[in-house]
């Protein structure tokens, strides 16, 4: 759920100007999403949200460095497309593609600011997603799985 709520902020700021955490959080609960400000907030910091000014005061955008460029819609297209299968053992997930695609899709998930991914490994058709702490393994491979069939 967690990865879904970044991209969810993501597109929000990309398509509309948001200038407080509250106002962030209110359109996040009426898209479905259940949150509290400290959740926003914390979302906001891992993400590195910047406050830029305007002349109605200052809205919120991805840094101008950011390596968060992609969309929701953009990781669900291409997970919907290339995704055959995923799976994990311990605390790495495994995700196989279609040939050609694993290194287009691991760097989405590096570039996505995933809290509890350290890191992933591609070859042509596999990625070997290492997840810290053990717990969070199963909610990320949930997280991906929903990326494919929403």
């Amino acid at each position: 759920m967690k990865i879904r709520r970044k991209f969810a902020i993501i597109d929000i700021i990309s398509n509309q100007r948001i200038s407080t955490q509250e106002e962030l959080c209110e359109i996040l609960k009426n898209s479905g999403y259940d949150v509290t400000q400290a959740t926003v907030s914390r979302d906001i910091k891992e993400l590195q949200l910047v406050k830029v000014p305007d002349n109605q005061g200052y809205y919120y955008a991805l840094p101008d460095n950011s390596p968060i460029q992609n969309s929701r819609e953009r990781m669900q297209r291409l997970f919907k497309d290339s995704v055959t299968s995923i799976d994990y053992s311990e605390n790495i997930v495994v995700i196989k593609t279609l040939p050609g695609a694993a290194q287009s899709i691991a760097s989405l998930i590096d570039t996505a600011g995933l809290e509890n991914v350290l890191g992933t490994v591609a070859g042509d058709d596999t990625i070997f997603i290492v997840v810290k702490p053990l717990k969070a393994v199963k909610g990320i491979v949930k997280d991906f799985e929903e990326l494919i069939n929403s």
